[in-house]
């Protein structure tokens, strides 16, 4: 594992002024939003392998389906193959730094629908589930290198998550190559 992938995750929040603003869902045309099916698990292991989550399998996906909100996993299907190309989980997923919290997880798409909108369609679905669902504290995990997932984040509405010493120089650097103003000072942060 590079060292690069080795580092703890970036967090990022949904923040305070947003929690009664659920960001809008377009789906672009040619393709359908919807939530799980059974069946659906062989297309979203290719998804999630061509957004290099490798090795994905029924035994991985079993505890995170103990976690997914009733209707908070989407998908989004090419019409013309049929194939999903995207997805995103609401999950129930309380974590030391965000008790009693929810979280957008696994988001990913395929290459060959690169650019169309479809993780702005995918995370956004995933916020309003949550929202729906009463969560008041909303976070994520990505990485570093993640970084056309990242600005989707960013331009959704959420904030990065100062929450280890490395944190504010990392998310320097992730703001310049996705071109997005560096702002710590708004951000929220855990006292050292």
């Amino acid at each position: 594992m590079s060292e690069e992938r080795s580092k703890q995750q970036l967090k990022m929040i949904w923040p305070a002024h947003l929690l009664d603003s659920p960001p809008a869902v377009h789906v672009p045309i040619g393709y359908t939003l919807r939530t799980y099916q059974p069946g659906d698990e062989a297309g979203f292991y290719k998804v999630m392998d061509l957004a290099g989550f490798k090795g994905w399998d029924d035994e991985i996906l079993r505890p995170w389906l103990l976690k997914i909100l009733p209707g908070g996993w989407f998908l989004i299907v090419h019409r013309a193959s049929g194939e999903i190309v995207a997805t995103a989980m609401a999950n129930h997923n309380p974590r030391e730094l965000h008790p009693f919290a929810g979280e957008l997880g696994w988001v990913a798409g395929h290459t060959d629908h690169a650019g169309k909108g479809l993780g702005m369609t995918v995370c956004a679905s995933v916020v309003r589930r949550l929202l729906q669902a009463g969560y008041r504290n909303i976070y994520l995990n990505t990485d570093d290198w993640r970084l056309p997932a990242i600005s989707i984040y960013l331009r959704l509405g959420w904030i990065p998550f100062l929450y280890a010493p490395d944190m504010e120089e990392r998310w320097r650097a992730v703001c310049l190559q996705v071109g997005w103003a560096f702002t710590p000072q708004d951000w929220p942060k855990i006292r050292q």
